[in-house]
């Protein structure tokens, strides 16, 4: 298991980088995580939902992602409650009180051994990656993904501490320290993530790491910037583009406060062609010949916002001014008549005015749809697009519209709206995954089109395969072996 001295300290990286050493050194490996926190979202190839990470982990490892990978995921819809997908179908929202309380633990926590207990019958190794910190021991009683579930596999430790924040002597030795006798003897290995500058200027540092904890430093991995792995949290997206420029297809994502499923726009942020930024300053969207209104775990709130804070009329003008607008899930939802929620799945507003852009309604239905979806693009052509979808809430054409589909599925179903050439919305994530679909959506811009397109597929191999070379030379893989072959 791969445990934290913290949030955020480079677990899911690092375990994708496990499943594609393993994989290399030719093993069947398969990602673990029990309980995961992310509103960045994946459908399985069965139609049910899991976390970003497990499922980038699962492409790493060079098999299909399942929902035994990520057995329960928590998807935040305020700062104290969100919602709860166990075994990749939601159960309803609850709030941290409730859902930390030591009753009713007991039923999810053998939900989450089972899911490990199956997945261990098909994969060897496991890689297993904890939560937050394994040293917050007010929650050791309630907790399914740390210490007790590496007790429960019989599992090795890793503790990751990241350099890159300041006092990782500290974290590191208070997350050993803090363990009960039993689970300290449990962490077998140290490595220390994310470090910046000369290595030769740490060598003491592992020297006094090793003295301190009493475990050895399995590695030092540098900092990098020339890697590209699919991001689960939106804290990321602080480091992406947020301005137009000039010579490229400028398109501007909506940054929305409860924006979700952002890799989304990962293939058009790295096609050469375009500038793809996130921004909800007014003037910047005013620069932005496409608009791509994302997805959002509150639509609602969003479309709320979006008309206080004047980005709903930046929109509107954009539009008026001839550049392309887009919705994905959520944003389709915002471009049309109006988004009614009378059941308060959402929350406590039960309707607003979309956008009009649509001539669509949309009410928030109980029940959540996930599933991979397969298509044509543009419809009848010879080709295979694929994307998936995941949403609550039905959409119709107005009264009195006749539908103008934009996507129709292989399997015959009718999806999203298209008004114009530069207007349209669908319920399809990852559709922008599809070389065909942004080939489409760029072509009104052939003058400003400059280099090639980007193989997108080859590239997440080639990323993968760069980020398990860069690993494998900063660890101590004998030893990692060594610690995987031999127990107490």
């Amino acid at each position: 298991m791969l445990a934290g001295t913290g949030s955020d300290v480079g677990k899911s990286v690092l375990a994708a980088a496990l499943c594609r050493i393993f994989r290399q050194d030719g093993y069947r490996p398969a990602p673990f995580k029990a309980q995961n926190m992310a509103l960045n979202s994946y459908v399985t190839p069965e139609g049910l939902e899991i976390g970003r990470a497990q499922a980038v982990q699962a492409e790493a490892a060079g098999i299909p992602c399942h929902t035994d990978m990520n057995p329960i995921l928590l998807k935040p819809s305020s700062d104290k409650t969100a919602q709860v997908v166990l075994n990749g179908r939601p159960i309803g929202n609850r709030d941290a009180y409730d859902y930390f309380r030591v009753e009713g633990r007991e039923q999810l926590r053998r939900e989450v051994h089972a899911a490990f207990d199956r997945l261990n019958t098909r994969y060897n190794p496991i890689v297993m990656e904890g939560a937050g910190s394994i040293s917050e021991i007010n929650l050791r009683d309630t907790d399914l993904v740390n210490m007790p579930m590496a007790r429960y596999a019989g599992a090795d430790v890793l503790l990751v501490a990241d350099i890159d924040r300041g006092g990782v002597f500290a974290s590191a030795y208070g997350s050993v320290a803090l363990q009960t006798p039993e689970d300290r003897r449990r962490i077998k290995g140290i490595i220390v993530n994310k470090f910046r500058g000369d290595l030769r200027l740490f060598e003491s540092g592992v020297k006094m790491m090793e003295d301190i904890c009493g475990i050895p430093v399995l590695g030092v991995i540098p900092y990098y910037k020339d890697i590209y792995i699919e991001e689960e949290d939106a804290l990321d997206l602080q480091t992406k583009q947020l301005n137009a420029v000039q010579g490229k297809v400028n398109v501007a994502v909506v940054l929305l406060r409860h924006l979700s499923n952002f890799t989304d726009f990962n293939v058009l942020e790295r096609d050469g062609r375009v500038n793809l930024y996130y921004t909800n300053n007014t003037d910047e969207l005013a620069k932005a010949d496409i608009i791509l209104l994302p997805g959002t775990k509150s639509t609602l709130d969003d479309l709320y916002e979006l008309r206080r804070n004047g980005v709903a009329h930046a929109i509107l003008e954009a539009r008026r001014n001839g550049a392309t607008v887009m919705g994905i899930c959520g944003g389709y939802q915002m471009m049309g008549q109006v988004v009614s929620d009378p059941e308060g799945i959402e929350g406590s507003l039960r309707s607003l005015p979309g956008l009009g852009l649509l001539p669509v309604e949309t009410v928030m239905e109980g029940e959540k749809v996930t599933r991979r979806v397969n298509f044509a693009f543009p419809a009848g052509a010879d080709n295979r697009c694929t994307g998936y979808e995941i949403h609550q809430g039905r959409t119709v054409p107005a009264e009195g519209e006749e539908q103008r589909t934009f996507i129709q599925t292989s399997e015959g179903r009718k999806d999203g709206w298209m008004a114009d050439r530069k207007c349209f919305g669908t319920y399809i994530h990852g559709i922008l995954d599809n070389q065909a679909v942004i080939d489409w959506l760029l072509e009104p811009y052939a003058d400003k089109l400059q280099k090639t397109v980007l193989d997108y597929s080859a590239y997440k191999e080639e990323q993968y395969d760069k980020l398990a070379a860069h690993v494998r030379s900063h660890l101590n893989l004998s030893l990692l072996y060594q610690i995987l072959t031999t127990h107490d």
